[in-house]
């Protein structure tokens, strides 16, 4: 008896979930925002709850998982109609890098810091931060970026090119701090360093937000905003 009432509930909440979302639509299989991640969550949570609790009947299944869809639908109804009511939910998209300089209020204001910058411009294909002109931290997470021209993807037959060596940019200083171990592995020192700061006339290590290097295309220095 136990088994046959699992399966009909089984069933139920197979073809509840895939009118849902039919219903409410596919934004909620992607999760786009930090709206319909949580709504997705809850949605598993409500059915495979009540399908593991003996206390609760199919009509308390059909019930609460109709009910949670209509809340949505309104949600995604209202979002569409009003900008205001969207830019709660849905929130917009922070400018991290504007015209290639790191927007370091925007990353406080999204708790978040250069290295997890740099590790969602790798995952994006992006391994050095001289590349980008403009970055945007989307609402679900995502980071989309536009490229420099000079960076943008050509391929070498468009221009009979040879190929060439690649190197991996590697970061020397971050958030005032040098990096002593990466500066060992490239086979430098700290009067090489200096050197290279100079060029940018830059004279203390504290001044600098980010400091990166690219064998070939020489240090990339962004620093702290002068007060």
């Amino acid at each position: 008896m136990k088994v046959m009432y699992l399966t009909i509930e089984l069933i139920i909440g197979f073809f509840l979930l895939f009118i849902i979302v039919k219903f409410v639509g596919k934004k909620i299989i992607n999760q786009i925002t930090p709206f319909t991640f949580i709504a997705a969550i809850v949605l598993g949570e409500l059915l495979g709850n009540a399908l593991y609790d003996h206390q609760i009947g199919v009509l308390y299944i059909i019930y609460s998982m109709a009910l949670w869809s209509i809340l949505l639908f309104i949600v995604e109804y209202l979002g569409q109609k009003s900008l205001l009511f969207r830019g709660i939910f849905e929130g917009k998209p922070a400018a991290l890098i504007k015209n290639g300089v790191v927007d370091r209020e925007e990353l406080r204001k999204n708790r978040m810091n250069i290295n997890q910058l740099q590790s969602l411009l790798r995952q994006s294909e992006t391994f050095s931060i001289r590349e980008v002109a403009f970055c945007y931290l989307e609402a679900n997470g995502s980071i989309s970026i536009l490229k420099k021209s000079q960076y943008q993807k050509t391929t070498l037959e468009d221009f009979n090119l040879l190929d060439k060596p690649v190197y991996v940019p590697v970061t020397l200083i971050r958030d005032g701090e040098v990096l002593w171990d990466e500066i060992k592995d490239l086979r430098y020192d700290e009067s090489w360093l200096k050197r290279q700061l100079l060029s940018q006339n830059v004279s203390d290590y504290k001044d600098v937000f980010i400091a990166e290097w690219l064998e070939g295309d020489g240090i990339f220095v962004q620093t702290y905003p002068k007060s």
